[in-house]
């Protein structure tokens, strides 16, 4: 997907997932025969409990190119962080133009996101966030890099056992 290491990987089988259309982009070609006209479609897909994945589909009708989009977000599952329905930590990434910063909330303040950030942080099933899209709107791009920062999330348990200190004295100092 990003080319991260530490990604966990999910098979999509048994697992009820919603799909999210991002957008779709009328793409033409100009042939000797005149104009040939495509479609491109993003999704996300997510079980709204923590995993989450995107897709990429390409065909000459729209709904064709949204359900190859679906296939492929259904390959490309990962498991997301997901506490108290906010992430652990603040995070942020960059993604060609797009630059996506996260931040946890506190229970009952929402997803606080733009609309591409948003269908990828509620179908992974975060509830309570603060985000800021800087850079390009582009729409793929805003997808990766929101997903590049999602991935770049570690679990508290994690930062425990790799520091070797208890759970308490990650948060207490």
């Amino acid at each position: 997907m990003l080319g991260l290491d530490n990604i966990e990987k999910i098979k999509p089988g048994g697992l009820e997932l919603k799909d999210r259309l991002v957008s779709v982009n009328r793409v033409t070609k100009v042939t000797k025969g005149g104009r040939a006209f495509g479609f491109s479609a993003i999704v996300v897909v997510g079980d709204e409990a923590g995993i989450v994945g995107y897709g990429l589909g390409k065909s000459k009708e729209v709904a064709s190119a949204i359900a190859k989009a679906v296939e492929d977000a259904k390959k490309n599952l990962v498991k997301i962080p997901v506490v108290n329905h906010t992430i652990p930590h603040q995070t942020s990434a960059r993604y060609g133009g797009a630059d996506i910063f996260l931040r946890p909330a506190t229970h009952g303040t929402g997803v606080i996101a733009g609309g591409t950030v948003r269908m990828v942080v509620e179908a992974a099933g975060i509830k309570d966030i603060l985000s800021k899209s800087k850079g390009s709107s582009n729409p793929h791009n805003v997808v990766k890099a929101t997903f590049k920062a999602l991935l770049d999330i570690r679990r508290p348990e994690e930062i425990a056992k790799l520091r070797g200190i208890s759970l308490d004295k990650v948060f207490n100092g």
